[in-house]
């Protein structure tokens, strides 16, 4: 299902607001029909037991209005915010299937702004799309049936007005927002892309005098943004004049049409059926906006559709958030020395890529081997890292101690096959914490023992302990730190197999071979099966063996370090 549609909560919820919306609706237009009828009556001075009955209407209408917008306002909100809540569940399931093979067409700005901004404006589907229009289109057709008992002719003169207003307002509004709504939308995913980059990078474009240019950018979009946002604005403006002209016309026709003169109507009766169209198109005013928000839900659904779609774009392998049960441990692999990774013919591309990223990869990995996957950048060394993880799936043979992994659970894939990313994410909290979710049974004592193997025993102590904080995306750490941290959580999986994506890129380069001799040290003391993918040498005696990948193609193998 469209998160659209996600969006519009049941009905055994909504009917609440609907009927309250209603009601308040109904309220307002007999108010201003009952206060037209008690003016013009109590003007022919009858008893005062005549008109009693009108002033007690009068008072508990305009009560009535109140309340009913209140409660219509409180339950129709309660409706669309607990369906939000829904629509952002769904969201998360299908980044969760996607993630991260899937999302690499949309820059992380964008993204950001498309699963916040564009799924909270999902919720204007039931509270100014749906519900005004069937608030307004009962209220219209009850108003136009009791004006024509009274009078036929002012029921025709009424019907008239309203199909003019329909017409009329929604093809303006409807072509006048045709061009920005899809623009807004996209412009605020521009902007939100251009500030997360100035905001992250700005060490970065201050040592490169490059900073001043990403605020212009900044400034050049949000000036674009307001022009859209300003002809928005003008098309709300010019529909809601249209409409008051139509109404005035509208009043205009009926005080030419059922004028007492030509009819047999009283003066009160008269007034009624003259003023009746103002409370009319008040309420009916709000259709063509409801028309213009449409656009809005609806940009910004394809926007959310695009980025995370409900079916994984072709070359990702999807899981399912809510599968249970099943064998999810990690593939038992073979002796020391024997074939645990076999690829044959292994050919992936990333989703919209016009040619593939690795073609005919064929490759052995024996358990307990120490390999070096080398070359060029762009060569297809993380494609390659992706598919061992079945983040991204592939044509030809993937087998893990035999095992065709297209037969197997990726999850279990992913249990047995560990990637420890170039750039490692660190959440902002405690190390404790950023340990724990690789293995949540762990205690302080297994916490301390794994960092002090892979190095960081006396950083640990110097920062306090378990409970130091590592800042924002790991802020407070270094690069070599943070690999290390990485490592440590790798470990605490238990991963038989580990993948290491340029270890050292974000490390200072005297410490970079070091911070590779002691990561394959420890796995190596483990007893894990490593494939280190760099594009810088590494001389590390460890290694037992190298891969050279050069156009998706591996060129050559080579054993020893």
């Amino acid at each position: 299902m469209s998160l659209i549609r996600t969006a519009q909560p049941p009905l055994a919820r909504s009917w609440r607001g609907h009927a309250a919306g209603a009601l308040s609706a109904l309220s307002g237009v007999a108010l201003l029909a009952v206060s037209a009828y008690l003016i013009t009556r109590a003007a022919e001075q009858p008893p005062i037991l005549y008109l009693s009955i009108a002033i007690v209407s009068v008072r508990a209408l305009a009560l009535a209005r109140a309340f009913f917008r209140y409660l219509e306002r409180l339950t129709s909100h309660d409706a669309a915010f607990r369906q939000l809540a829904v629509v952002r569940t769904e969201l998360y399931r299908r980044l969760v299937r996607v993630a991260p093979a899937g999302l690499g067409q949309t820059s992380r700005g964008d993204l950001l702004t498309r699963v916040v901004t564009d799924v909270d404006a999902l919720q204007d589907l039931p509270l100014r799309v749906v519900q005004p229009l069937a608030i307004s289109g009962l209220t219209a057709l009850l108003s136009v049936a009791v004006v024509a008992v009274i009078s036929p002719v002012g029921g025709v003169v009424l019907f008239a007005g309203l199909a003019v207003a329909f017409v009329v307002g929604c093809v303006v509004a409807n072509a006048l927002a045709r061009t920005t709504e899809s623009s807004l939308a996209d412009l605020r995913g521009r902007l939100g892309d251009a500030v997360l980059d100035l905001v992250q990078n700005l060490d970065v474009l201050v040592a490169f005098d490059a900073a001043e240019a990403q605020v212009d950018q900044v400034r050049s979009l949000d000036r674009e943004l307001r022009s859209v946002s300003l002809r928005r604005a003008t098309t709300t403006g010019v529909v809601a004049a249209i409409l008051a002209l139509v109404s005035g016309a509208t009043v205009l026709a009926a005080l030419w049409a059922v004028a007492p003169s030509l009819g047999p109507l009283s003066g009160p009766a008269y007034a009624l059926v003259v003023l009746v169209p103002l409370a009319v198109f008040e309420v009916v005013g709000s259709v063509p906006v409801a028309i213009v928000a449409w656009r809005t839900v609806r940009a910004s659904g394809a926007r959310v559709e695009s980025a995370v779609p409900a079916v994984a774009p072709a070359g990702v392998v999807a899981d399912d958030p809510d599968a249970g049960g099943g064998d999810v441990s990690p593939i038992e692999l073979p002796p020391v020395g024997e074939v645990a990774l076999r690829l044959r013919d292994v050919v992936a591309t990333w989703p919209g890529a016009a040619a593939p990223a690795l073609s005919g990869v064929s490759l052995e990995v024996r358990r307990g081997d120490r390999l070096v996957v080398e070359g060029p950048s762009g060569a297809g060394k993380s494609t390659l890292a992706s598919v061992l993880v079945r983040f991204l799936d592939h044509d030809g043979t993937y087998e893990i101690a035999g095992s065709d992994t297209r037969a197997l659970d990726a999850r279990r894939v992913r249990a047995t096959v560990g990637l420890i990313e170039q750039t490692p994410y660190l959440f902002d909290d405690s190390v404790r914490q950023n340990l724990l979710f690789a293995r949540d049974t762990a205690g302080d004592a297994d916490l301390v023992e794994v960092l002090e193997r892979v190095g960081l025993g006396d950083w640990l102590e110097a920062r306090g302990g378990l409970d130091a904080r590592l800042g924002e995306r790991g802020a407070l750490v270094s690069g070599g730190q943070a690999q290390r941290i990485s490592l440590a959580r790798a470990l605490l999986r238990g991963f038989p197999i580990l993948v290491l994506d340029e270890p050292a890129a974000g490390v200072d380069a005297a410490l970079a071979d070091s911070l590779v001799e002691d990561l394959l040290a420890t796995a190596a003391a483990d007893g894990t099966t490593v494939l280190l993918i760099s594009h810088v040498p590494v001389t590390s005696p460890l290694v037992t063996g190298r891969v050279s990948i050069v156009g998706g193609r591996v060129a050559a193998v080579t054993t020893g370090p």
